[in-house]
C-alpha cells in the first residue's frame, strides 16, 4: 500500500530516476539526481523496503555515529519531491538508489505505483555507459524511448537495442507497458577513465534533461568541476605517450564520424539554453553558472546506447 501523507498536490510532475551500479558509469547519472536534490533541497517522502530488493552481502549496510549513538544506513531507493520555480512552476519526483539485486518487476511496479498516485506525466531515467569516446570532446548524450510518437515529438531515438539490460531498460519497458511515457538519457563515459566522479558527464546529462523537460537547472560548481576534471585527465594522458596517442586516435575517429552531423538544430539548442540561462539569471543572482559556448562543428548528440 502506498501512503503519500504530507505530499502536496503536484504541478505537471516529471519523475527523474537514476540507479547506482551497472547503469551508472563514473557515477554520472546518480550524481546528477543527487545534484538536483541538493540544489532544490528535495524532501524525501518515501523509501522502498530494503529487505524486498537488496542482497546485503552485495550491497552492505553502513554504520555511522550520530551524536554518540551508533546507527545503520540500509541500501535502498528513496523518493523525494522538489518544486521548480519560474514562470511555469512544476514539480520533479526524484528517485535515487541502487540497482536492485532481486525482484526487478516488483521493484518497477512499486515505483510505477508512486508515479500513478502522484500523477506523473513523464518518467526520465538517467544512465551512463562506457564508450570509445575521448575525454577532450563534448560528452555524447543519447535519448531513447520505446514510444514512436514520443520519439518524434521530443526528438529522440526509438530504441533498437538488443542484449543484456539493467534496471534502466527494465523500468523503461515497465513504463511503456503501463502506458506511462518514458525516456532514457545515456551519457557515454570514456572507458579509459571510468572511475568516479565524472562531473563532465553529469553536467552533460543535466543539460540534456534541462532541454527535454524545459526547466532551468542551477548548476552550481559543476561547470568548474567539469573543467578541472578535464584538465586533470589531460595531464595524466600527457604523462603517457601511449595513452596520448590513443586519445588522439579517438579524437580523429569522433571528429571524422560526426562532421556530417553538425546541424543548425544543435546550434539552436545551445543558443536556446544560453538565452534561458541569461533570462533566468536575473531572478537568481547567486547562480554562478556561465553561459555555454556555441558547439563546435561535429559535436551534436547521437551516439547509440542501450535502451
Amino acid at each position: 500500500m502506498i501512503e503519500l501523507e504530507g505530499v502536496p498536490e503536484l504541478i505537471d510532475p516529471v519523475m527523474v530516476a537514476a540507479f547506482e551500479g551497472w547503469n551508472d558509469a563514473g557515477d554520472a547519472a546518480s550524481t546528477a539526481v543527487a545534484h538536483l536534490e541538493r540544489e532544490w533541497k528535495g524532501e524525501v517522502f518515501a523509501a522502498l523496503d530494503a529487505e524486498d530488493y537488496y542482497d546485503f552481502q552485495v550491497n552492505r549496510p553502513t554504520v555511522f555515529m550520530d551524536g554518540g549513538v551508533r546507527k545503520i544506513t540500509w541500501p535502498t531507493t528513496r523518493l523525494s519531491v522538489v518544486r521548480v520555480g519560474g514562470d511555469k512552476p512544476r514539480d520533479l519526483v526524484l528517485v535515487r538508489g541502487i540497482e536492485p539485486s532481486m525482484r526487478w518487476r516488483s521493484f518497477c511496479n512499486e515505483l510505477l505505483g508512486f508515479a500513478h498516485e502522484l500523477g506523473v506525466e513523464l518518467v526520465v531515467i538517467l544512465g551512463a555507459l562506457l564508450g570509445d569516446t575521448p575525454h577532450t570532446r563534448p560528452v555524447p548524450i543519447s535519448g531513447t524511448t520505446s514510444d514512436p510518437d514520443l520519439a518524434r515529438r521530443m526528438d529522440l531515438e526509438e530504441t533498437k537495442y538488443e542484449g543484456p539490460t539493467g534496471i534502466v531498460g527494465v523500468l523503461q519497458e515497465a513504463c511503456t507497458h503501463a502506458g506511462v511515457p518514458a525516456v532514457s538519457l545515456w551519457a557515454a563515459v570514456p572507458h579509459y577513465v571510468s572511475q568516479p566522479p565524472n562531473p563532465k558527464a553529469t553536467l552533460a546529462l543535466l543539460n540534456r534533461l534541462e532541454d527535454l523537460i524545459d526547466v532551468r537547472i542551477p548548476l552550481g560548481e559543476l561547470p568548474e568541476d567539469a573543467r578541472a576534471w578535464q584538465v586533470g585527465v589531460d595531464q595524466l594522458a600527457a604523462e603517457d605517450s601511449e595513452v596520448a596517442e590513443y586519445v588522439q586516435t579517438l579524437e580523429e575517429a569522433r571528429d571524422t564520424a560526426e562532421l556530417p552531423e553538425a546541424s543548425g538544430e544543435a546550434i539552436a539548442r545551445e543558443f536556446e539554453r544560453y538565452l534561458r540561462r541569461r533570462d533566468g539569471g536575473r531572478d537568481n543572482p547567486g547562480d554562478r553558472t556561465r553561459p555555454p559556448m556555441p558547439p563546435k562543428p561535429g559535436t551534436d548528440d547521437g551516439e547509440s546506447s542501450e535502451d
